[in-house]
């Protein structure tokens, strides 16, 4: 799974956006995602969260707890 961005970046990207470039033209400025910058701008405009969202622990094995057993 991919990190998050820096929290200084987003800020940057929202400020831009804010300030009155597009969303797009704040994306191309700081070389990230045209989707990412929207919606990073959108939940800045509607919410004013600017923060990363946690993300998801990666699934498990249904077989990890035989692991010990089963491989010998």
């Amino acid at each position: 799974m991919a990190r998050a961005y820096s929290q200084d970046l987003r800020d940057r990207v929202i400020d831009a956006a804010l300030k009155g470039l597009s969303a797009r033209q704040a994306a191309a400025r700081f070389e990230v995602g045209d989707a990412t910058a929207i919606v990073w701008v959108r939940r800045a405009r509607q919410t004013g969260e600017r923060g990363a969202r946690k993300q998801a622990q990666p699934r498990r094995c249904k077989l990890d707890p035989h692991r010990d057993s089963c491989f010998l």
